[in-house]
């Protein structure tokens, strides 16, 4: 990206740049796409985002390319097999909890409960404008969903954790106030 510079944490890193210039809060729709960047956000629990950016394709080559119905299927086997898989996060109980959230997934879905319907409806289906200089940990909206997605069975998915999620899937837009995405992605 030329021209004025991105968000300070995207620099230095391609990987993390090019992440940011054509992802990182362009509202995401799809409901199957959505429950992976959530799994993903729960392996950062404690983490970087970089530590997981770097190991992405390795989390979808281990976990079937997130898909739910594959995911809620594993057993045992499988978790072991995970747990000696150098290419992703091994923390058995992220792992474990993967699992769990796949079949809460697909709980949601035989209930009519459409994932994405769910989650976008946490901010009225638009996505939010953050002032640009300051970003909160955390938020009352975060927190709601938090609660909502743990009620539903959902695990890894604390306040903190959703409200990265929702930066990362454009619920909120917290590029900041000089970075070209911001203005960018608000058009979206």
């Amino acid at each position: 990206m030329t021209g004025p510079a991105r968000c300070r944490w995207a620099e230095g890193d391609p990987l993390m740049a090019a992440y940011h210039d054509a992802e990182w809060g362009v509202p995401l729709r799809d409901g199957r796409a959505l429950w992976e960047m959530l799994m993903l956000e729960g392996f950062q629990a404690g983490l970087s985002w970089r530590t997981i950016l770097h190991r992405r394709e390795g989390f979808r080559r281990a976990f079937d390319g997130f898909a739910p119905e594959l995911v809620a299927a594993y057993d045992q086997a499988k978790v072991d097999a995970l747990m000696q898989d150098a290419g992703i996060i091994r923390a058995r109980a992220k792992i474990e909890a993967t699992i769990g959230n796949a079949r809460a997934y697909l709980a949601m879905e035989a209930r009519g409960e459409d994932f994405a319907t769910f989650i976008w409806g946490h901010v009225n289906h638009a996505p939010r404008m953050g002032d640009g200089l300051t970003v909160p940990a955390s938020d009352s909206t975060s927190l709601a969903l938090s609660k909502a997605l743990k009620a539903r069975g959902f695990k890894f998915v604390g306040a903190i954790t959703v409200y990265a999620f929702m930066q990362a899937v454009g619920m909120v837009n917290d590029h900041d106030s000089a970075c070209p995405r911001r203005a960018q992605c608000a058009n979206l």
